[in-house]
C-alpha cells in the first residue's frame, strides 16, 4: 500500500493547496479514515483525542463538498452547521475552515454567547456557507428567526463527550428537530459513553 498523503485522498485543487502553504504533507489517522468517507456523503461517528487533526477531518472533506456542488446560501440560512461546546473551540474551528477554504471564497462564521448579537445577525442575513455555533446563542438565533436551519445539509457535533457534561443534550436536540430528515451527520467524541451512542442513534 502506498503512504497516505492528502494526494491520495482526491481533495479538491483549492485545499490542496491551502495544505501546502500551511506546510500539511500526510493525514493523521483519523484524517485518513475519515475524509473519504464524508467526501462521498456518509454519516461518521469518530472517536478521537483533541489535538489530532480531527477538524481538519470534517472540515476538508466538507469544504470539498460545498466546493463540488456550489449554490449560494439563501439569507438566513447555512448550508454547514457546526455544533460545538465553548466560544473557543467554536473559534478554532471556524478559523480552520477559513484557513483551509482560502481559496474557495465561502462565507463562514461563528456564533456564542456573551458578544453583542448585531454582527452575528449581519452575518447570517447575507447567508453562509459554514456556520459554527455554540448551543445557546444558536438557539437564541433561531427563536428570534435570524436563523432558519431548514435547507442545512451537513451537521457536525463537535466534542461530543463535552457537549454531554455541559448539560447541552436537550439544546442539541432542540437544534436537531429543525434540521431537514435528509442531512449528513458527523459526531466527533474523545470517548464513547453510552448517551453518546443513544443520541447518535437517533439521529
Amino acid at each position: 500500500m502506498t503512504d497516505n498523503t492528502f494526494e491520495t485522498l482526491g481533495l479538491n485543487a483549492g485545499l490542496m493547496s491551502a495544505l501546502k502553504a500551511a506546510g500539511y504533507d500526510k493525514p493523521t489517522p483519523i484524517q485518513a479514515k475519515s475524509i473519504p468517507h464524508v467526501m462521498k456523503g456518509a454519516d461518521l461517528l469518530g472517536i478521537a483525542q483533541t489535538g489530532t487533526g480531527k477538524t481538519a477531518a470534517f472540515a476538508l472533506p466538507i469544504l470539498h463538498r460545498l466546493a463540488e456542488n456550489r449554490v449560494a446560501p439563501k439569507p438566513r440560512t447555512t448550508r454547514c452547521l457546526v455544533l460545538s461546546p465553548t466560544r473557543e473551540l467554536a473559534t478554532q474551528i471556524a478559523d480552520s475552515f477559513k484557513q483551509y477554504g482560502q481559496h474557495l471564497g465561502f462565507r463562514v462564521a461563528v456564533v456564542f454567547g456573551g458578544v453583542k448579537y448585531g454582527g452575528q445577525e449581519r452575518a447570517m442575513q447575507q447567508g453562509l456557507d459554514i456556520l459554527v455555533a455554540a448551543p445557546g446563542r444558536l438557539l437564541d438565533h433561531i427563536q428570534q428567526k435570524t436563523l432558519d436551519l431548514s435547507s442545512t445539509e451537513i451537521f457536525v457535533l463537535d466534542e461530543a463527550d463535552q457537549m454531554l457534561d455541559l448539560g447541552f443534550i436537550k439544546p442539541i436536540r432542540q437544534v436537531v428537530s429543525r434540521l431537514p430528515a435528509r442531512r449528513q451527520n458527523l459526531f466527533f467524541s474523545a470517548t464513547m459513553p453510552n448517551e453518546i451512542g443513544k443520541l447518535a442513534g437517533e439521529l
